[in-house]
């Protein structure tokens, strides 16, 4: 691939990343869907969850309880791209996250969970999308509630 459309490739990748969980915290959950392809996976081994295709993706991300507060923080993006049409990354994250938030500020607490996504891409026309994502979580706990 020529170095400039690679680098572009990474770029329109990392948004992905960076938006799936911009719009899980600060946006419409239920949107996450669509920055996935049409049959994207989402998997959560140690959970034992699998959510297939667009639809139910939709779903499953909509499904967020409203007085859910949430922030993740994303590191250690790296996107490799195979071809002009896959790529696939890692990513770090740490979750701050309480239930039954009614506003105002929340108390400092530690993440609730600490782990890594394994990211695939497919290029569908122009646009960059999620192929699979898999969650892999060694630190976590429940959910508090405010």
């Amino acid at each position: 691939m020529d170095p400039l459309d690679q680098l572009l490739a990474e770029r329109a990748c990392e948004r992905v990343i960076l938006d799936f969980v911009r719009r899980l915290d600060l946006g419409e959950p239920a949107t996450v869907a669509e920055l996935f392809t049409e049959d994207g996976t989402w998997e959560w081994p140690e959970g034992e969850r699998l959510v297939e295709g667009r639809d139910a993706l939709r779903t499953y991300f909509g499904s967020r309880p409203a007085d859910r507060l949430s922030r993740r923080m994303m590191a250690n993006v790296l996107v490799t791209v195979d071809s002009p049409t896959t790529a696939t990354a890692t990513s770090y994250f740490a979750t701050y996250r309480v239930d039954g938030h009614t506003g105002g500020m929340t108390p400092a607490r530690a993440p609730v969970q600490v782990g890594n996504y394994e990211d695939t891409f497919r290029r569908v026309g122009d646009t960059w999308l999620l192929a699979s994502r898999t969650l892999h979580l060694p630190f976590g706990g429940p959910t508090p509630r405010q």
